[in-house]
């Protein structure tokens, strides 16, 4: 079987299996210009889905310029209306500079302080636009690497988030899904070549994450079949996690879902004001 009719067949089956989304609800894709959105985009528009996408430009230099014009092209092609969030007309700043704040005064990777702000924007853009999901393009490789770093990092409690949607007992909180969650990287990639979809190859300049990356090569050793059995082993030690959600409330300075008076994002937000008090920049 080709890779396209391959990757099609699981996620249409995966979909219904596990309930992830109706026809009859909007879906907004988080599309980021790389192989695994484009390739859950295209897989969603020809199956028939009600998708919206949406693209939040950092600001990364070129590369968030070839993130976006790979985005406007799928779009374009696929037919599906596309948002862009553009932060430094949203926030003032890139994330290079709120990165950069932040890690002057807390000790927290470039993927972190990123993955805070981007679940942020999406969860408010889908509600505003009246999403029903959010869908992201993690797939199985990605999906063993989180299981694995949080296990070697001593956070096995983060597990707990594992799986092909999360959902939060909260009005506010737009549950996500995970279309391509039993959907191998390589197959991936090679549908994305052999459809020739505008995608951009490379990696986000600012990944940083060496421990994921030396998790991601030590996952090469192992066959497509062995990888498909730990999958179905880690669903299995997912199940025995106990899920805590916790109190939501809503952040006392943008109203978003939160764990505490303040959201995450906002916290992270006033150590950039805060340098922004002390060299003058914005």
């Amino acid at each position: 079987m080709n890779p396209t009719k391959k990757v099609m067949k699981k996620v249409s089956q995966t979909i219904h299996e596990y309930k992830l989304c109706n026809k009859n609800e909007k879906v907004l894709l988080a599309l980021s210009g790389g192989k695994d959105s484009s390739v859950m985009a295209y897989v969603l528009k020809k199956l028939g889905y009600n998708i919206e996408g949406i693209y939040i430009n950092l600001y990364i230099g070129k590369y968030s310029e070839d993130c976006l014009k790979a985005v406007e092209d799928l779009c374009s092609m696929l037919k599906i209306k596309l948002h862009v969030y553009d932060l430094k007309k949203e926030v003032g700043t890139s994330m290079c500079y709120i990165r950069q704040s932040v890690q002057s005064k807390q000790k927290l990777s470039n993927c972190a302080i990123c993955g805070v702000f981007k679940k942020w924007i999406l969860n408010k853009k889908a509600r505003e636009l009246g999403a029903g999901k959010i869908a992201t393009g993690h797939h199985r490789n990605d999906e063993i690497e989180t299981f694995m770093l949080n296990i070697l990092k001593g956070s096995p409690k983060l597990n707990q988030n594992f799986g092909l949607i999360l959902k939060v007992k909260d009005k506010k909180f737009v549950p996500r899904i995970k279309p391509l969650f039993f959907i191998s990287e390589d197959d991936i990639r090679e549908m994305s070549k052999k459809l020739k979809l505008p995608v951009v190859y490379s990696v986000c300049p600012c990944r940083g994450e060496s421990y994921r990356v030396e998790v991601k090569e030590f996952l090469k050793e192992f066959s497509d079949r062995e990888k498909e059995k730990m999958m179905d082993n880690l669903i299995e030690i997912s199940k025995k996690i106990k899920k805590e959600q916790g109190k939501v409330i809503y952040c006392e300075k943008c109203g978003e879902p939160s764990r505490g008076k303040l959201c995450k994002r906002c916290e992270m937000m006033n150590l950039v004001k805060d340098g922004q008090e002390n060299d003058g920049s914005y």
